[in-house]
């Protein structure tokens, strides 16, 4: 089967992208595993009218939703390979072939779990990477995290407005400077450098952490980072340019450095939340059906962008906004 775009991911940067081609009469399927990295997550926060829904309550409604534009599809599978020659011919694990025109990578990442034993049963569900989409639910509450060095150091000043009961576990010896070391002490954050032996939990809900040397802290939450990978290996095959923080690397309209293929959501993008990915999404639809009709009509681009508008990489624009939160987090943090 033929298609304009096919997007590989349905989540929610996928199916956002697939609503606003399918009203632009596209012919678009989506390609999806069901695997999406938050699916342990009991609760989603910070999406306007779908505070407190689960992940999947979200995803059900917008796959309805979706579905009732006519042009676009939808397929359970998971893409094994991706060819191209002249157009893209997407393979699944069952052996189905599907060509399209354009690629858009919806894939997300994969967490990677460390090895402490309760880590991955407990997260998302009391061990917790953000705090801005969970902090509100465990506010006030016996609160751990697990970093070291400059991240834990921006962590706990972020985390630090939210509980006055916080501890720290650089799970070895601490790489924070003496001068961040000072501070977190004066703020009564205690810091615990001995290597973690395990996260006590039952179902996933925490009740403690237990050291090397057996010693134990009453816990009801705890914040950790793992290191990421991308869900889908594809990309990198296809010579789709990989940051060095692991991320596909994309321009303002979310263009990869490959002709015709595009990335959206967790997989190009270093800010995870349930709303991130949505206007993400939409931002290469026009280019998208822009490249459609210029191959429809053979023509040149109908509004051309200046070299620098394509190429100002977002980063840039990601790392003026980090440092500007860091100074207002940081402000009363001395």
């Amino acid at each position: 089967m033929n298609f304009d775009v096919i997007i590989i991911g349905g989540s929610y940067a996928g199916l956002s992208a697939a609503m606003s081609l399918g009203r632009s009469l596209r012919n678009v399927l989506i390609i999806d595993s069901s695997q999406p990295c938050n699916r342990q997550t009991p609760h989603s926060h910070n999406l306007i009218t779908h505070d407190g829904d689960t992940p999947a309550q979200i995803t059900s409604k917008a796959r309805q939703q979706v579905l009732k534009y006519p042009t676009v599809k939808m397929e359970n599978g998971t893409v094994t390979q991706v060819y191209r020659n002249g157009t893209f011919s997407v393979i699944t694990g069952d052996g189905k072939s599907f060509t399209s025109k354009k690629l858009l990578f919806a894939t997300g990442v994969v967490d990677i779990m460390p090895d402490i034993p309760g880590f991955a049963e407990c997260w998302g569900i009391s061990v917790l990477h953000c705090p801005y989409c969970h902090g509100y639910e465990v506010r006030s509450q016996p609160t751990g995290i697990i970093a070291n060095g400059d991240m834990a150091y921006e962590y706990a000043k972020m985390i630090s407005t939210r509980t006055n009961n916080l501890t720290l576990f650089t799970n070895g010896p601490s790489q924070l400077t003496a001068q961040q070391t000072q501070k977190l002490q004066k703020h009564n954050i205690h810091i615990y450098e001995n290597e973690i032996k395990a996260l006590n939990h039952k179902h996933g809900i925490l009740s403690g952490l237990e050291l090397t040397d057996g010693s134990m802290y009453s816990l009801n939450a705890i914040y950790a980072r793992p290191a990421i990978k991308q869900h889908c290996s594809i990309p990198q095959l296809l010579n789709c340019e990989i940051t060095e923080a692991g991320f596909i690397k994309v321009d303002l309209f979310q263009a990869t450095t490959v002709e015709g293929i595009f990335a959206a959501g967790d997989n190009a993008n270093m800010f995870r939340s349930v709303a991130r990915p949505l206007p993400m999404a939409t931002r290469p639809v026009r280019l998208l059906i822009n490249n459609l009709y210029r191959i429809a009509f053979k023509s040149q681009a109908v509004f051309p962008l200046p070299p620098s508008a394509v190429q100002c990489p977002a980063q840039t624009r990601r790392n003026r906004t980090l440092q500007g939160l860091r100074g207002q987090v940081g402000a009363g943090f001395r």
